[in-house]
């Protein structure tokens, strides 16, 4: 599949179906993560997968995953990140990358920023080094498919998005 197919095809799913993701299927979606590019190849980044249904109310007791049947807490490992070291923040690609294989997959996915770290810290007893940065819920979407025409709707031209340098 070309990427801007698959780019389009993505949407945030907030309504999902109760089948669960086959293993092969998320074996790929972790192996995105894997190869995702980091800064200084520290790879910083620690992955919690949760499946079963007690690990998934913890989750809901930080935050909404929209009934996914399978939730990936991100994870920085402060121990191993590199930082910009004008401000001190760290960033990673992997959670996109995870995102655009599920949907590679037919799966749909949202990217969680909205949730109490503390709840997942405490109940997933993380060790200090370990800070939540995000949740990927993922599973098969009750929403349907995206309409890949509405970036023509939704998002302002290129010619407003870009600037060349002259």
């Amino acid at each position: 599949m070309e990427f801007l197919s698959i780019a389009k095809q993505r949407f945030s799913v907030r309504s999902y179906t109760s089948q669960h993701v086959e293993p092969e299927k998320l074996e790929k979606i972790l192996e995105a993560a894997r190869v995702a590019p980091t800064a200084a190849n520290l790879q910083p980044i620690r992955l919690i997968v949760a499946q079963s249904e007690q690990s998934l109310a913890k989750i809901g007791k930080a935050a909404n995953i929209y009934g996914a049947p399978l939730a990936i807490i991100v994870c920085a490992d402060h121990e191993k990140a590199w930082v910009r070291p004008f401000d001190k923040k760290h960033a990673s690609i992997l959670t996109d990358h995870m995102m655009l294989q599920a949907t590679e997959l037919g799966l749909g996915s949202v990217w969680v920023c909205y949730f109490n770290p503390d709840i997942l810290c405490r109940e997933f007893e993380l060790p200090e080094h370990l800070e939540p940065i995000n949740i990927l819920a993922i599973g098969y979407s009750n929403a349907g498919t995206a309409d890949t025409s509405r970036f023509d709707r939704q998002r302002i031209a290129l010619s407003q998005l870009v600037t060349y340098e002259k």
